[in-house]
């Protein structure tokens, strides 16, 4: 077991030497980034490897604060990070756990690829196309406002719908901006860059007929605790 850790740690190093070839998607303040980061087979050891060792949030840290009352979130949570970092989120504080070995190697090949540094990541399970997260911005205090998020996918391929903030608003204040969709698929990275966090929400919806598991690694720029 221990021979076939190192094997993969050592096949992901080898692609900090890859040269993504990025897709741009823009819109009006939407700076978008989209590549493949991880070959199939090897997306695919990664993600085996992921579902064998983490265990996610239970109880009130996979809750979220919304409308006045706490619910449970629509997925499984987990998040890990340099010591002493938290981030705050829809009502809950989350702690950052320890970096895991092969954690710290997908975080060190995204930073040699993109070129940005990251301090923590947030990982979410959706067991099937029922789990979900709703429109929101990752625009919290916690975060580098000049700083991208890097979002690495593992497993089923899902939609994810990025929505203009004008176009959310009521009448007479509401722009009809059209919204950009994309079909994230299994080892590709996705980098939001500045403003698109700021102006856009984003949301991966529930597809009934979805089936199978899919993971998401956001790597973030946190802001490190006075």
């Amino acid at each position: 077991m221990e021979a076939n850790y190192r094997s993969l740690e050592q096949e992901l190093e080898a692609v900090k030497n890859r040269k993504v070839l990025w897709r741009k998607i823009t819109a009006e303040n939407l700076d978008v980034d989209y590549g493949l980061l991880l070959p199939r087979l090897l997306g695919s050891r990664l993600l085996d490897r992921l579902e064998s060792e983490l265990e996610y949030f239970t109880g009130d840290l996979a809750k979220i604060f919304v409308y006045g009352k706490w619910h449970p979130i629509h997925r499984q949570q987990v998040a890990f990070g340099d010591t002493g970092l938290t981030y705050t989120f829809s009502g809950n504080t989350i702690p950052a756990l320890k970096w895991t070995p092969v954690l710290l190697c997908v975080r060190d090949i995204i930073t040699a690829v993109t070129g940005h540094y990251f301090n923590f990541v947030l990982i979410n399970r959706y067991r099937d196309g029922s789990d979900h997260i709703s429109e929101h911005r990752d625009d919290e205090r916690d975060l580098d406002p000049a700083a991208p998020i890097a979002s690495l996918s593992l497993g089923r391929a899902r939609d994810f719908i990025f929505k203009h903030c004008d176009a959310r608003k009521p009448e007479p204040y509401k722009r009809n901006v059209s919204t950009v969709k994309l079909v994230l698929e299994h080892g590709y990275l996705l980098m939001m860059n500045p403003p698109t966090n700021k102006m856009w929400y984003h949301s991966l919806p529930p597809r009934k007929n979805c089936h199978g598991v899919r993971v998401n690694l956001t790597f973030r720029k946190m802001v490190q605790p006075s």
